[in-house]
């Protein structure tokens, strides 16, 4: 009698532990098209959003609108991660959208940077103030003291046929596409909509 309450109890953990397995196995399948196709939380690191972002926020990232997809798995190094395949989707990003973006050369570390200029444009920066194409852009969500310093003086550039120009910002104190090069579609990999964290700031993000 004793051996088969053994016997009992031993079946009922492989089974709880098979279950279990089962479960996380499921869960997972479902979490990575959701993640890679539909949306994704991401946290703000850095300033070089302020003020529309703020160190340590949490975001929501849709990309059921337009995203770009890395087939590669997190321990891969960056070199390997960069030649993976991509799934691009959806249609393209608008000026002005704010994303998570990558650059080359920095595998699939996520940047938040705001998309001022669409393929073709001709992007220029004087005193702070960004123009495209000749005509001048106010950008009311910047600082006026982020417009000084160095680094807001650029251009004029032309962005190649299929490629983006974003810039953080915090104009000065943002590394973007005045030293990184204006980005490829496939390095846009999702659309940031909203700040759900802290409790106390969230907002829709424009």
């Amino acid at each position: 009698m004793k051996k088969q309450k053994v016997e009992k109890k031993k079946k009922t953990l492989t089974r709880e532990i098979l279950e279990w397995t089962l479960t996380i196995v499921v869960a997972v399948m479902i979490a990575i098209p959701i993640r890679a196709f539909g949306f994704e939380l991401v946290r703000v690191d850095g300033e070089s959003m302020d003020n529309t972002l703020a160190n340590g926020e949490i975001m929501f990232v849709t990309k059921y609108d337009y995203a770009s997809t890395w087939l590669c798995f997190p321990w891969q190094d960056a070199e390997s991660k960069e030649k993976a395949a991509r799934i691009t989707t959806g249609g393209n990003p608008q000026r002005f959208d704010v994303v998570i973006c990558r650059y080359p050369g920095r595998g699939d570390n996520n940047f938040v940077k705001r998309i001022v200029g669409l393929p073709g444009d001709t992007i220029e920066v004087r005193d702070g103030y960004l123009f495209v194409n000749g005509d001048r852009y106010e950008e009311p969500y910047i600082e006026d003291e982020f417009r000084s310093g160095r680094l807001n003086t650029f251009g004029p550039y032309t962005i190649p046929d299929g490629e983006y120009f974003v810039m953080g910002d915090h104009r000065n104190n943002s590394n973007d596409s005045r030293s990184q090069g204006a980005i490829s579609r496939d390095m846009i990999i999702g659309h940031v909509r909203t700040v759900l964290y802290p409790f106390s700031r969230v907002r829709g993000i424009e």
